[in-house]
């Protein structure tokens, strides 16, 4: 993992400032919204363990709480994400098996291998976030179609920027 550390803190900080400046305020026709953040969290690697996987997602996703003042409703969200993503890890295991310092990512497993393994993920963060917000099951299909809509927006911008800036590995 020794060689990743470089590259994840570089993308942390990265990816902490485009989602502040930038995609805080991008909203497609009131329903979706990009949260490219979570590209740290998906692509750590196999090495980080559970306890360390959750307490990032949790500093990560305080720091967007202070900056979009929602009160610890992303921390919520990607602590729960975290704390299923190793069970989902099991689940999606590719023909090879893991390499336990290979990061997450597009360049080491491919595209349809982190499209099954990120898609859930993203969908489950969304609509955690957005029924939280809503505080009430009034506007059932309004929070899904959001949670929908914003999860295909931040899988398109999370393959974007692996392709801008992630290095192939394979």
């Amino acid at each position: 993992m020794s060689k990743h550390i470089v590259l994840l803190t570089v993308s942390f900080i990265l990816l902490m400032l485009v989602q502040i400046l930038v995609f805080r305020n991008f909203v497609l026709f009131q329903v979706g919204f990009a949260f490219v953040y979570l590209l740290f969290l998906l692509s750590l690697p196999m090495e980080v363990g559970f306890t360390a996987g959750m307490i990032l997602g949790l500093i990560s996703a305080l720091i967007l709480d202070l900056f979009y003042q929602s009160l610890g409703i992303h921390a919520s969200a990607a602590v729960f994400i975290m704390f299923v993503r190793p069970t989902w890890l099991k689940a999606v295991l590719p023909r090879g098996g893991y390499e336990p310092n290979d990061m997450t990512t597009i360049g080491t497993y491919g595209l349809q291998w982190f499209l099954g393994y990120a898609t859930p993920l993203v969908l489950v963060y969304c609509l955690i976030v957005f029924f939280v917000e809503a505080g009430t099951a009034q506007l059932f299909w309004h929070t899904v179609t959001k949670a929908l809509v914003s999860t295909v927006i931040t899988l398109v911008f999370v393959v974007f920027a692996q392709y801008l800036f992630y290095p192939k590995t394979n």
